[in-house]
């Protein structure tokens, strides 16, 4: 039996190599059809948005918004069962633990504003998911939709805010490999101005605002099944003053795409002011300038009475 203890050794080893290896190229393969189809979901995703983006009927797209997420997110829950993902949509706060466990001493200073923005990130990811993404306006132009989600009055370091939530599907973006790390690129800029009047339309204020807080252009990052090609932010806004009684909001995006073209869209809302989004009567609007303007640009009473002179 002792001559034989050699080979039978050496083909315990064989057949052990042939397993880990079959196991190993197994495991690659189910990856590389993981991968391949979640790519299908995110190409037959983006070929669909179109139309969502660029619907001119507000009415038809605020109805076809429930449908549309609910074929994507089908397409994704499918995919995860058939390769075993993870459900709880975690993995960015699973690295992040790993991160901290792993650095010891040496901890990451900004790993609140990193589970912040993934926290951020994953009420919109669920509002999606769930049938319940209603924007309160939306418009679209050159291409891209602009959504304000919700105008809610929130309290931010102890002061009432109006928070202004939206959402801009379709800003070019391209895809940078940086050595060994790829980084998405998405040029997305934002210039804003809130014009406030009174009912006779009398110029009482004007703020303007640049990049909204909290802004996330690639959403993917935080959460890899957030749907593709959207920016995430919001603004905060002080309460107005009492007399204000109208406020027109003019938002303007640019983006430059990587074959070397700009798109420009503008999205203009004009509004009643709601009564919780204005002081008392006896409270001053913290942080104003005075500034001259001609009178005419003021007030357009003045303006039509000087045309008619």
């Amino acid at each position: 039996m002792k001559r034989y203890f050699g080979f039978i050794v050496l083909i315990a080893l064989v057949i052990v190599a042939a397993v880990t290896s079959y196991r190993t190229s197994a495991a690659r393969t189910k990856e590389a059809e993981r991968d391949a189809d979640f790519r299908r979901i995110q190409s037959v995703y983006l070929e669909r948005v179109g139309w969502m983006r660029t619907n001119p009927d507000e009415a038809s797209y605020r109805d076809e918004l429930k449908p549309f997420f609910k074929t994507y997110f089908e397409d994704i829950d499918a995919h995860l069962t058939r390769f075993e993902g993870n459900t709880k949509f975690d993995n960015y706060l699973q690295e992040l633990e790993k991160r901290e466990s792993s650095a010891g001493e040496k901890k990451d200073a900004r790993a609140g504003d990193r589970k912040a923005f993934y926290e951020y990130a994953r009420k919109q990811f669920d509002s999606l998911r769930e049938g319940k993404y209603r924007p309160v306006w939306t418009a679209s132009d050159k291409g891209m939709r602009l959504d304000i989600i919700s105008s809610d009055v929130v309290m931010v370091m102890g002061k009432p805010q109006i928070r202004l939530q939206l959402a801009l599907w379709g800003a070019q973006r391209v895809e940078k490999d940086e050595g060994k790390v790829k980084k998405m690129v998405t040029s997305a800029s934002f210039d804003t101005m809130w014009k406030l009047t009174d009912a006779k339309g009398k110029l009482l204020g004007e703020m303007r605002g640049a990049d909204p807080s909290m802004k996330i252009d690639y959403p993917e990052r935080l959460i890899a099944e957030f749907p593709p090609q959207m920016v995430l932010g919001h603004y905060d806004l002080d309460l107005l003053p009492s007399d204000v009684s109208k406020l027109e909001m003019t938002i303007n995006v640019g983006s430059h795409a990587a074959s070397g073209g700009q798109a420009n869209s503008t999205y203009l809302w004009k509004m009643d002011v709601p009564s919780e989004w204005k002081l008392g009567a006896n409270e001053t609007w913290e942080g104003a300038t005075q500034e001259e303007r001609p009178e005419e640009e003021i007030d357009p009473a003045k303006a039509s009475a000087k045309k008619g002179g």
